[in-house]
């Protein structure tokens, strides 16, 4: 073993040792479900709105047109990320000049109360105009928080993680929304079962999100317990950086920056064409809601399976393999599965399909969020993923569904989103390709060669 190697694998030990990691040298499964408890409830919400988005269109926005009332209801699920980027510049900068917890605690607080007041807005038949304007409120602040919630969260897993563990760590992020995805998925499943389309129209979608809001108290609760992170020292960290300038580490780190926000903003696409597959069977398939949610619910519990096994391998084998070969097999089967789901129209092709897709776009994505946060100085880290991450969802991730409910409209093919996905991803596929090495298995292998 050289020195460098000795040097980094003492380090990793002394991080795990102050940053509550178990026994064993792992991350404590208090301080991950912490981190991750915020993620979690932003995919829980954001899948939800997505789930019910007929259902919200109907209480604030009525209209004698269905197509315009959805188009409206989508308008307010994009609202939340007009103020995702400042969100992530305000709570991520926080993050990397005060500490992760306080920056996590701040962002999970709003997010939180931002869900409460949205369940709890009347409707438009009740208050008139105020609905919708609340609502939009509510959005903005919501977005605002989110913007600031991975980016600390990713870094503080990736910090507290023994240092040949750290790609599984943080596949705990992306578990966490497959988590999310699985119970909003069984919520809207079980809702869609129990209520009658009357009652789910007027009041079960409001039950929806007041479960996710449950979780306030409890993430609070975890994260107030978390210890710090940021004033660890990184083991790779060389004397000279400590005295750079934040904007110069972020010029010198431009490339990983670039490069994160196309493969972010193409997983965002993906992610919310497929949020959006609930909407789409039943609006455009004409699939019952059982259905719908059934699909939901498997694609998101192959993606905890792959983004974990994905994490795991990529400590061992290293980043580049586990983002590039998952993404490629994806993009090869995108269209064809698509094209199997809306030809067939059936129960087994949207569910095979969800497992497929779910499983291969998890696989690859732990691997990059470990690669990019990894690639990131460490006064940097916190600020600049969450700016990247928050500025990929306000272009991308307030589009999406907007998008290709108008292209389904406009061109009359249900395959419209496939399209639309298909060329995201093989955009996404390049940029991955150009990602570095990051992966201390392989980069300590290649120094002692």
């Amino acid at each position: 073993m050289t020195d460098s190697s000795a040097a980094l694998s003492g380090a990793s030990k002394d991080t795990g040792n102050d940053t509550g990691a178990d026994a064993r040298g792992g991350l404590g499964r208090r301080s991950i479900l912490a981190a991750t408890i915020g993620n979690a409830l932003e995919f829980y919400d954001f899948i939800t709105y997505g789930f019910f988005a007929i259902q919200i269109g109907h209480a604030f926005f009525p209209s004698q047109s269905a197509y315009a009332s959805l188009m409206l209801s989508l308008g307010l699920f994009g609202a939340g990320f007009v103020t995702r980027p400042l969100g992530g510049i305000v709570i991520g900068l926080y993050a990397d000049r005060v500490g992760r917890r306080p920056a996590m605690m701040l962002s999970f607080a709003l997010m939180g109360l931002a869900i409460l007041v949205l369940a709890l807005i009347p409707s438009y038949a009740t208050i008139g105009i105020a609905a919708p304007i609340i609502a939009v409120c509510a959005r903005l602040v919501q977005g605002f928080s989110l913007g600031g919630e991975v980016g600390p969260t990713t870094a503080y897993l990736l910090e507290a993680a023994p240092l040949r563990q750290r790609g599984l760590a943080v596949s705990w992020q992306g578990a966490s929304q497959g988590i999310a995805g699985m119970f909003a998925g069984i919520v809207g499943l079980a809702l869609s079962t129990l209520l009658s389309p009357t009652a789910l129209d007027g009041y079960g979608w409001r039950i929806a999100f007041l479960l996710g809001a449950v979780s306030l108290p409890v993430g609070l609760w975890l994260r107030r317990g978390l210890p710090e992170t940021l004033h660890i020292p990184e083991p790779s960290t060389e004397p000279s950086t400590v005295r750079r300038t934040g904007m110069e580490l972020a010029r010198d780190s431009r490339r990983i920056l670039i490069l994160a926000l196309l493969v972010l903003a193409a997983g965002t696409i993906g992610s919310y064409v497929s949020s959006y597959m609930t909407t789409f069977a039943q609006h455009t398939l004409h699939m019952s809601p059982t259905i719908a949610f059934a699909g939901s619910v498997v694609g998101s519990l192959a993606g905890v399976i792959g983004g974990l096994y994905g994490g795991s391998l990529s400590d061992r084998f290293g980043r580049r393999p586990m983002m590039i070969f998952p993404a490629l097999a994806h993009l090869i089967l995108m269209i064809p599965i698509f094209y199997w789901i809306v030809e067939a129209r059936s129960a087994l092709a949207l569910l095979v399909g969800a497992l497929l897709t779910g499983f291969l776009s998890a696989f690859g994505a732990s691997a990059f969020y470990a690669a990019a946060t990894e690639s990131l100085p460490k006064r940097i880290r916190g600020g600049g993923f969450a700016i990247v991450y928050a500025l990929s969802n306000a272009l991308f991730g307030g589009t999406t569904q907007l998008a290709v409910t108008w292209l389904i409209h406009l061109t009359g093919s249900p395959m419209a989103p496939a399209w639309y996905m298909f060329a995201a991803s093989a955009i996404g596929l390049i940029a991955r390709w150009l990602i570095i090495e990051t992966a201390p298995a392989r980069t300590l292998a290649m120094a002692a060669e």
